[in-house]
């Protein structure tokens, strides 16, 4: 594990310029100047997908009379919800389903009966459109803000506040995305070091996701005997 400071290092090192020694050093314009760079790269890979490191899974308990439950007094560190990942946590895990605008003001307004718990996202919170039943625990998982980890505590933070602090990406990736805006910062041609970072992060991001499982059941034939590739191809997708 590489911290912020010793990735910036080697991107000065391949970009032939001074190594910066402390990014939080304001006297220095090098130093500045990295340090941005790399706050905009660590926000930039916050905001590209669902990555498995910032994965998390939370819950809490509903309470009688209340239909709105802010989402940071849940968890600290949240971004985004992940999409279908929020179950009513009991003997059957019930799903609860995410509505759109136009179900919502169907359900709220137009006396739709409905036995499902439904809610939005709206101003940082989960709003049911019915009170749910007291005592429901509610379990979802969503995108961590976390950007870095503390490298004496382990801590995760959603700030880049020191030198040592462990990006949560691959660092490889990092490496990449900060020199070619460093490139680009300075008035540099910055092309072939763009895309090499678009291949690396597609690369290390499709290795991250999960893939379906394959059948392995005896394949269909078509009327005239033929294996039904489609079929085949679906299930290995």
């Amino acid at each position: 594990m590489k911290t912020i400071l010793e990735i910036c290092k080697e991107v000065a090192d391949l970009a032939a310029v001074k190594r910066p020694n402390d990014l939080f050093n304001v006297a220095g314009q090098q130093d500045r100047i990295f340090l941005s760079i790399a706050k905009s790269s660590l926000d930039s890979l916050l905001r590209y997908g669902d990555w498995q490191e910032l994965t998390k899974e939370a819950w809490f308990v509903t309470i009688a009379g209340k239909k709105q439950y802010r989402i940071n007094e849940i968890v600290a560190d949240f971004y985004c919800l992940l999409a279908d990942t929020i179950y009513i946590k009991d003997s059957t895990e019930k799903i609860i389903g995410a509505v759109t605008p136009q179900q919502w003001m169907k359900e709220k307004y137009c006396c739709t009966v409905s036995a499902d718990i439904k809610f939005k996202l709206q101003n940082g919170c989960f709003v049911f459109i019915n009170e749910p039943p007291c005592g429901t625990k509610i379990v979802f998982q969503y995108r961590s803000n976390n950007i870095v980890w503390d490298f004496n505590t382990f801590e995760e933070k959603n700030v880049l506040s020191a030198n040592t602090d462990v990006p949560i990406f691959d660092e490889y990736v990092v490496k990449l995305d900060i020199l070619w805006r460093w490139l680009k910062r300075n008035g540099l041609d910055y092309a072939e070091e763009y895309n090499e970072y678009l291949r690396e992060l597609k690369k290390r991001y499709g290795a991250e996701r999960l893939t379906e499982n394959i059948s392995l059941a005896k394949p269909e034939l078509n009327e005239e005997g033929e294996i039904n590739a489609i079929k085949i191809i679906k299930s290995c997708r």
